[in-house]
């Protein structure tokens, strides 16, 4: 797991900062398709475990396609990404659990790295003006 360290406070927003980054494509488009932008360029504060377009091409094929032509069930998914507060990587190292968005709990373990339940968390504390992103290499699906 790396840190980031900002060199300067940013003005952007968490969609903001996930576009500027490049990596959050399929990201950005399920968001979108979900009417889930103006609420992660909301007040917040948010965090984010983020996967990259890897982690959504990890995904069994057809499944990404499967919950764009499924509002429902993508913005349940998309939703179980985020949890309301602002928890830099300090702070998830101390966690077991959080409930995200959905009222659902994501868990947290240390023993192999930091992870969110199944995802390796591989970049930590990026910054946007109105929460934190965590970039994780897997999709995480509620049970």
């Amino acid at each position: 797991m790396t840190s980031t360290t900002p060199t300067a406070a940013t003005t952007a927003d968490l969609v903001g900062v996930a576009e500027q980054a490049g990596a959050f494509t399929t990201l950005i488009t399920a968001l979108r398709a979900a009417g889930l932008v103006d609420t992660l360029q909301g007040p917040g504060p948010f965090t984010v475990f983020a996967p990259t377009d890897e982690a959504f091409q990890q995904l069994p094929e057809g499944t990404v396609a499967k919950l764009l032509g499924d509002l429902p069930a993508l913005r349940n998914v998309l939703l179980y990404h985020v949890v309301p507060g602002a928890l830099m990587a300090a702070d998830v190292v101390q966690l077991k659990t959080a409930t995200t968005a959905t009222g659902q709990k994501v868990t947290f373990e240390t023993a192999t790295g930091v992870r969110v339940n199944d995802a390796q968390i591989v970049k930590t504390d990026i910054r946007a003006a109105n929460g934190i992103i965590h970039v994780i290499n897997r999709v995480l699906l509620p049970k």
